[in-house]
């Protein structure tokens, strides 16, 4: 019997790396390159070398990247102060006119407490799409706004986001109405679905936002990081998603909309719902899912080969390997991590929100 096909990020990201360079050789960035700050809180050698990892890949497209240590990173801090200093370098970096992008490094404390940080954090330079705004237009499947809502003015005030659209469908592209850009993702649930859409898993033959329709997408860790909203962001495009936690197994569906249901269409855009599985277990889920996405942060935890479904597709997404060794033996594609699309889709934030300032200016400008 056949293995399955190995499939790596690095194969994956090479046109998105294409469409960077290009665009760092604009004359936007003649003058000066973009400027990333990583901010690290933490001695936990995992963060550290994704820190290492992120300079090297930014270096090398010609992204200027720094990164600021605070609290228990600093040589000789034992971390008392570390959520102060930490919000303390957000905001610094917020206000720093030379800084166009900024990641930290999660976790810090775990919980609502970083969930805070991620939101201090500017959504004009937050390359991870962490901040509640974007997270926001992720559950509530927004896909396009008006630059003007990234600027830090009260809430009230804002304009209103534009309902997500599907774009010119005849192009196989998402076009963003007139006066809005897309939203900006979370790096890696972006990176997530990029990969599914080069191996297939996605049907560019249907419409924009129902191109994963009819597949079953089964995410193992639903953390508020990378499972919940990967999972929201499948099913925004149509999957039955079985999301699977410790404590529950929930499903995310996407919600239908009024119009099918024979119902006045609103201005409100369809997103996803999500339903508890009380009886479902991993073995039933991996036992019938076209897909198996795993970010479990345990060298201990492995999908068990003999219960996959024939032919699936399965992803790596944690640091550690949650496949077994013969997982190809079963799956018809594997990817084994995600890692450089992950640095790949932050580079691309990075140039979005770049070129997202550069319209608050000028739509500033003109007011």
């Amino acid at each position: 019997m056949s293995q399955g096909i190995l499939i790596t990020a690095s194969k994956v990201a090479t046109p998105f790396k294409s469409e960077l360079l290009s665009a760092l050789a604009s004359p936007r960035f003649s003058s000066r390159p973009p400027h990333l700050v990583g901010i690290l809180a933490t001695k936990k050698e995992d963060a550290r070398t994704y820190a290492e990892f992120t300079k090297k890949a930014c270096e090398t497209l010609g992204i200027t990247y720094e990164l600021r240590l605070v609290g228990e990173a600093r040589e000789g801090m034992d971390g008392e102060g570390v959520g102060i200093e930490v919000e303390e370098a957000i905001l610094e970096a917020n206000e720093d006119p030379e800084v166009d992008g900024m990641m930290v490094y999660y976790p810090i404390y775990g919980g609502r407490q970083d969930q805070y940080l991620q939101s201090v954090v500017s959504p004009q330079k937050d390359v991870e799409g962490l901040n509640h705004q974007f997270l926001f237009n992720l559950y509530h499947n927004v896909r396009f706004i008006n630059p003007l809502t990234l600027r830090p003015i009260p809430a009230s005030h804002l304009p209103e986001p534009l309902p997500s659209k599907s774009g010119d469908s005849s192009k196989g592209e998402d076009v963003a109405p007139e006066g809005t850009v897309k939203s900006i993702l979370p790096c890696t649930p972006l990176a997530i679905v990029k990969v599914l859409e080069h191996i297939g898993v996605y049907n560019r033959l249907l419409a924009y936002g129902d191109r994963a329709r009819g597949k079953v997408i089964t995410v193992i860790n639903r953390s508020e990081v990378v499972g919940r909203p990967l999972a929201a962001l499948l099913a925004n495009d149509g999957a039955r998603v079985i999301s699977v936690d410790l404590d529950s197994i929930v499903e995310f569906s996407k919600r239908p909309s009024k119009s099918a249901e024979g119902k006045k269409p609103s201005s409100a855009s369809p997103h996803h719902i999500t339903t508890p599985l009380p009886d479902m277990t991993l073995h039933k889920a991996l036992s019938f899912s076209d897909v198996v996405i795993s970010a479990v942060p345990v060298d201990s935890f492995k999908v068990p080969t003999r219960e996959l479904k024939d032919g699936c597709v399965c992803v790596n997404v944690a640091g550690e390997k949650n496949f077994e060794t013969d997982v190809r033996d079963r799956a018809s594609i594997y990817v084994p991590s995600v890692g450089v699309m992950t640095i790949t889709m932050l580079q691309r934030n990075l140039l979005r929100l770049c070129e997202y300032r550069d319209m608050i200016k000028k739509q500033e400008a003109s007011l």
